[in-house]
């Protein structure tokens, strides 16, 4: 059974940064798209950050030059860097995964692709 777990969530102010991770277990295929969706009360689902099982990643115009996911197999463990944040990225993100050959080029930014494996979420809270 496929389960994703995601940590790292909180509050902090406008400018500041944090590091949410994601703990995937039960996944057996090697080759994948693992991303961070994000979705705030009352706004579309956004897809913000994907890596894939070549290491090639694609960010959201939204959050390029802020965020900045990686992975580490070792671990089995998907990370998201997330630095200069805005009030705008209060939202709950996702940790979420499929079988696939790099990440679907609909999966950034506002989607509704949907994914095979889904965390339950980490709320992140950034205040002004």
């Amino acid at each position: 059974q496929v389960q994703l777990v995601e940590s790292g969530g909180g509050s902090v102010q406008a400018g500041g940064s944090l590091r949410l991770s994601c703990v995937v277990s039960g996944y057996t295929y090697h080759t994948y798209c693992m991303a961070w969706i994000r979705q705030a009360p009352g706004k579309e689902r956004e897809g913000v950050a994907g890596i894939d099982s070549d290491g090639s990643v694609s960010y959201a115009d939204s959050v390029k030059g802020r965020f900045t996911i990686s992975k580490d197999n070792a671990k089995n463990a998907v990370y998201l860097q997330m630095d200069s944040l805005k009030p705008e990225d209060t939202a709950t993100y996702y940790c979420a995964a499929e079988e696939s050959r790099g990440c679907p080029r609909s999966l950034m930014g506002p989607t509704k692709y949907p994914m095979d494996f889904w965390g339950k979420g980490t709320l992140v809270t950034i205040s002004s």
